[in-house]
């Protein structure tokens, strides 16, 4: 919950707006300054104090402890132009909700942490517990010395400027190391303990038989994601509070899934008690992995101990037709988050700027659309964060088809969503999209010209709106006059026709022509053609398709 606290009349309204705009994230505080703020940091995850900095630093001076567990704090000043994050910038997302309040009310967002200030990401940010010398090895990587990063087990982690040979050291493990005085070391949640156990099996003794087997094997419980068992253990006490004790959940599978899985140590005596011969192991074996730990018994309790791969992470992420301000809020945010970045060359010289240091860029050339396509989900299968680019929305002739089609379900996939040359195109000509519309590639390269052309003469016969993706190049000068010729057997000359060239970019260029008067030699590859349907008008220099026909008999 997010405390809202404020002193005068204006920071009262700028508080009203981000209560209207967030009802199921915020609570007002009324009152004194003073007892509302110390009300709201006790009972709060982050506060917004419509304050002086000032007045905010000493009122919540005394209440501060560990910036682990203190709130997120950001001040809004009175004229609204300014959003602060004052303390708990990482631990208490006060960065990021500085960001969010000054989007919604119009501010700029004001973050002075390091790290962020330089695109670097913060180490305790990852999600995940943190040992070591956290400030030693940032101040490293913010003075730009030679840290190196050690993953013994891989995981999709930002971008980091590290080196071959450093002085300092990132380690990603689940083994229970001590870090040094120049190390860090990360804990990625990696360890599943599958626990099987008698009716009504005390709780010290699940806890027992599984701290203590993770610590004979050498492996961090703060790396543990989760305790696994069948079914009917689900509401099972002692496994229940022992997850509980532990702060991880507890995820339960059928017995009829656990019998499918091969163990090395099956036995009657799960078998004839819930219908599996084992519990323990295939529960923590079911997500696959590497069997760390075999069972281990205790007097009602088993436990085994897998370490799961990491999920590697591809995001297809869509770039709109150019322009910066097309691009995104959440294509930006996957563009920081990946540790490579897979791209068209000209692609990538477009959002280089927005990469954070340490980003590996995989770049290639027009034509090797499969290759980065293979590039990119073999990056994720080795458990690396991976953002794959394309103009547009990649899903519309561009890298999520030949993507998704290499990928498998041993990687989480994620679609960010781009403005397409179509609507970018649109959007200048006026409102040619208005009812039904397609979009059709005149590139035969990889279609056959047959299917092509049947789907332009289905789009001629339904009467719908079309735009042409790919329409000319030096090697492909027909194909669009066919095209209008096919579509001028149902359209009148009359017919408007929109020609936008790179749209959004600097050097765009719109006209709105006709079908009889289009001449196809001024057309090339960067550029859209969007072809009205039979109630598609030239209206004071614009292209409108209206909502519907009868709307436009009737507005006639």
């Amino acid at each position: 919950m997010i405390g809202l606290i404020s002193a005068t009349t204006a920071g009262a309204a700028a508080r009203d707006r981000l209560a209207a705009a967030w009802p199921d994230r915020t609570r007002a505080y009324d009152g004194p300054v003073g007892d509302a703020v110390r009300t709201a940091f006790a009972e709060c995850e982050q506060l917004v104090c419509f304050l002086a900095t000032g007045a905010v630093v000493r009122l919540i001076a005394p209440l501060l402890s560990d910036k682990r567990a203190d709130p997120g704090v950001v001040c809004v000043d009175e004229g609204g132009r300014f959003a602060v994050s004052l303390v708990g910038g990482h631990g208490g997302g006060a960065n990021e909700l500085a960001l969010e309040v000054g989007e919604l009310l119009g501010a700029e967002p004001v973050v002075t942490t390091a790290t962020d200030s330089v695109g670097v990401p913060g180490l305790d940010t990852f999600g995940f517990p943190v040992e070591g010398a956290v400030p030693a090895v940032s101040r490293a990587l913010l003075d730009g010395e030679a840290v190196t990063l050690e993953t013994e087990v891989p995981w999709p982690l930002p971008p980091l400027p590290v080196a071959p040979h450093g002085a300092y050291t990132i380690r990603v493990t689940d083994r229970a190391v001590e870090p040094s005085g120049h190390e860090v070391v990360l804990r990625p949640p990696s360890l599943v303990v599958g626990v099987g156990a008698s009716r009504n099996a005390p709780v010290d003794e699940v806890l027992g038989l599984v701290e203590g087997t993770l610590l004979e094997a050498g492996l961090s419980g703060r790396s543990l994601a989760a305790l696994a068992t069948v079914d009917a253990k689900a509401e099972e006490p002692g496994i229940v509070a022992a997850a509980e004790r532990l702060g991880v959940p507890l995820v339960t599978y059928s017995a009829e899934e656990l019998a499918r899985v091969e163990v090395p140590n099956p036995s009657d005596a799960p078998l004839a008690a819930v219908g599996t011969p084992s519990v323990a192991e295939a529960s923590a074996l079911i997500g696959g992995g590497e069997l760390l730990v075999p069972k281990r018994k205790s007097a009602m309790v088993t436990c085994a101990v897998v370490r799961r791969p990491a999920r590697g992470r591809l995001a297809v992420v869509g770039l709109g037709p150019g322009a910066r301000d097309l691009l995104t809020p959440r294509a930006k945010a996957e563009l920081r988050r990946a540790s490579v970045l897979v791209g068209l060359d000209q692609y990538v010289d477009q959002i280089r700027d927005l990469l954070r240091p340490g980003t590996r860029v995989l770049e290639s050339g027009l034509g090797a659309e499969e290759e980065r396509a293979r590039t990119a989900v073999e990056e994720a299968r080795r458990g690396q964060a991976v953002a794959l680019i394309g103009s547009g929305d990649a899903g519309v002739y561009a890298m999520a088809s030949p993507a998704l089609a290499e990928a498998s379900d041993d990687i989480d996939v994620v679609g960010v969503p781009g403005v397409t040359a179509a609507l970018a195109a649109a959007a200048i000509l006026g409102a040619p999209l208005g009812h039904d519309h397609v979009s059709i590639s005149l590139s035969d390269l990889h279609t056959p010209w047959e299917v092509i052309e049947r789907r332009v003469r289905a789009a001629a016969e339904a009467d719908i709106v079309v735009t042409f993706y790919n329409p000319r190049s030096r090697g492909r000068d027909w194909q669009l006059p066919k095209a209008l010729t096919i579509l001028a057997e149902h359209r009148t000359g009359t017919t408007p026709v929109g020609v936008v060239r790179n749209a959004s970019r600097p050097d765009e260029s719109g006209r709105l022509t006709t079908l009889d008067a289009l001449d196809p030699a001024t057309v090339d590859m960067m550029t859209v053609v969007t072809v009205g349907n039979t109630a598609t008008r030239d209206i004071a220099g614009r292209m409108v398709t209206p909502r519907g026909y009868r709307w436009q008999e009737e507005a006639l």
